[in-house]
């Protein structure tokens, strides 16, 4: 049986799209699914480096048809494998965005879990990736041009066949009216990324911080989409991403809840 390929996704850069999609591969390793990371932001590749990683071959050379998929297979933190990309103009100029889809039927071959980790903005090398995927899983930090944006590529995803998941908000904090961004989607919302500067200074934060708040939202996400990829279950059927105690201090917790609490709508 092939894996499953999920395109992580959304319009503007800065969102967490990599760390994302480093930390539920993570989370999917720990649980035991065997999972490949594709850095498909040919532009502005960054995958390895967040990662720390030293690597030979790169996405690009593949694309380029200079090398196998196979000699681009690098080995990451807690088990997990990446496929990495380069920085340079000269490989991104001879890079074939078209030839991705060639790459991710292989590797889906292999692996349980395809995640393709996409660049921002909207061109022929950020599309071919919500199309050739089984499901997009969408990004966005709350602030106004980050949904928007987010919105565009749910729309794009719908224009190239592809079929969206749902969408997670990162960097929220006590103060972010996740109601109000939910009003604005026409897709589901998966839940929450709690923000935490010093968790996330390093990654995998699954491996760096195991016991922050952000780490424990990706392991629910993980979960949440180990439900999709293998049981064939829609947004419909999932608890969001989402604990209160990622927001809430014991001595405010009350006052919270009486005014309803930024969550209040969509989590209970």
């Amino acid at each position: 049986m092939a894996g499953y390929v999920c395109t992580v996704a959304g319009g503007k850069g800065g969102v967490g799209k990599t760390t994302t999609a480093i930390n539920i591969a993570a989370a999917l390793e720990e649980n035991g699914y065997d999972t490949v990371v594709v850095d498909a932001d040919l532009g502005m590749a960054n995958l390895g480096n967040m990662l720390g990683l030293e690597y030979e071959t790169s996405i690009h050379e593949v694309l380029a048809s200079e090398e196998t998929v196979s000699a681009a297979l690098t080995d990451a933190q807690m088990g997990m494998t990446v496929v990495p990309g380069e920085q340079s103009l000269e490989a991104f100029a001879e890079a074939d965005p078209a030839k991705l889809r060639k790459v991710i039927n292989t590797l889906k071959n292999t692996f349980d879990v395809v995640l393709v980790d996409t660049g921002a903005g909207l061109s022929h090398e950020t599309t071919v990736p919500l199309g050739l995927a089984d499901g997009v899983l969408l990004v966005t930090t709350p602030d106004d041009v980050a949904v928007n944006d987010t919105i565009k590529t749910a729309d794009l995803t719908e224009r190239v066949d592809g079929e969206v998941i749902g969408a997670i908000i990162t960097r929220v904090n006590r103060d972010t009216y996740v109601q109000e961004i939910a009003d604005e989607f026409d897709v589901p919302l998966l839940g929450v990324i709690p923000d935490d500067i010093d968790a996330t200074k390093e990654e995998p934060l699954l491996e760096n911080a195991p016991d922050s708040d952000p780490a424990d939202a990706y392991r629910q996400l993980a979960g949440s989409l180990e439900q999709v990829f293998f049981e064939g279950a829609t947004a419909a059927d999932l608890e969001r991403v989402f604990d209160s105690q990622w927001f809430l201090d014991d001595e405010d917790e009350d006052e919270e809840e009486e005014d309803g609490g930024v969550f209040g709508g969509i989590f209970g």
